[in-house]
């Protein structure tokens, strides 16, 4: 039966709004990529839900926008291609800002200040950063530990170094005895440790990196992030989840309180 005009006017109608539905409801979705395994700043739990501290600061983020927070894994290196390609909002996984990554990348401002951990299985006759020498060393394949140690290879003198994809392989070689030290986010390791038996601490090693999220080099949503990071810091919620997951409150002055503009250098 053929339609009449005001019957195909209704079906436009209704088809153009069905399409601006789409659009708004895709608009109201801040994309959020994150490594899946990086307790306790993120990770799945056995639901198969993302938890952790910047998880929480993400979903208050995108609570503040109007907007609700997606998740997608990625593996950490597939996070700097998730934000160069703008296929996310933005990415998460204890990011260190680097003058390098500021060329193709954006950052929020800071919210903590990291430090390096050196693990080792319970027992070990490594202490420090210069009991490293000769030893078979791991760490994440293009993360800020891994630079860290080849920037300092003629210093170190590695007996090996091997990179790993995830935390978990690594961490299971060095409770194996495939390499002898592992080296990452100390905030990380202890977490880890909690649940891994066998496996310490050594030292941990003071670099004044600056952990952040990373957006696309034009994002539009920078800046209302950054402003929303700052509101978190002066209103007390920074501090409250940063308490929540680490079990101690931030420092008075530190990064986690104190709000900070855009992020020009790594300085």
């Amino acid at each position: 039966m053929p339609l009449s005009r005001r019957s195909c006017l209704g079906v436009t109608a209704a088809v153009a709004f069905a399409a601006m539905t789409g659009t708004a409801l895709a608009q109201d979705v801040l994309k959020v990529g994150s490594y899946p395994a990086n307790p306790p700043w993120e990770y799945k739990n056995e639901a198969g839900e993302f938890e952790g501290f910047e998880v929480d600061i993400v979903t208050e983020i995108a609570d503040r926008m109007g907007m609700e927070a997606e998740f997608q894994g990625l593996d950490f290196r597939a996070l700097f291609v998730a934000t160069a390609s703008q296929r996310v909002d933005m990415v998460i996984s204890s990011l260190t800002i680097t003058e390098e990554r500021l060329e193709s990348q954006a950052f929020t401002q800071p919210y903590v200040e990291g430090a390096l951990g050196i693990g080792v299985k319970s027992g070990s006759d490594i202490a420090s950063m210069d009991d490293l020498k000769g030893r078979r060393v791991g760490s994440i394949a293009t993360s800020f530990p891994e630079n860290w140690l080849k920037e300092r290879e003629e210093e170190l003198q590695l007996g090996s170094y091997s990179s790993y994809d995830t935390t978990s392989n690594m961490l299971t070689d060095l409770r194996n005895g495939r390499i002898e030290a592992a080296v990452n986010d100390v905030v990380g390791l202890r977490y880890a440790f909690t649940k891994m038996e066998g496996l310490d601490v050594a030292a941990e090693i003071n670099t004044g990196e600056k952990f952040a999220m990373m957006m696309p080099k034009a994002s539009d949503k920078l800046e209302q992030v950054n402003a929303i990071i700052s509101e978190m810091k002066e209103d007390g919620t920074m501090a409250g989840l940063y308490e929540k997951w680490f079990g101690v409150a931030p420092a008075e002055g530190s990064l986690t309180v104190t709000p900070q503009p855009v992020p020009t250098s790594a300085e």
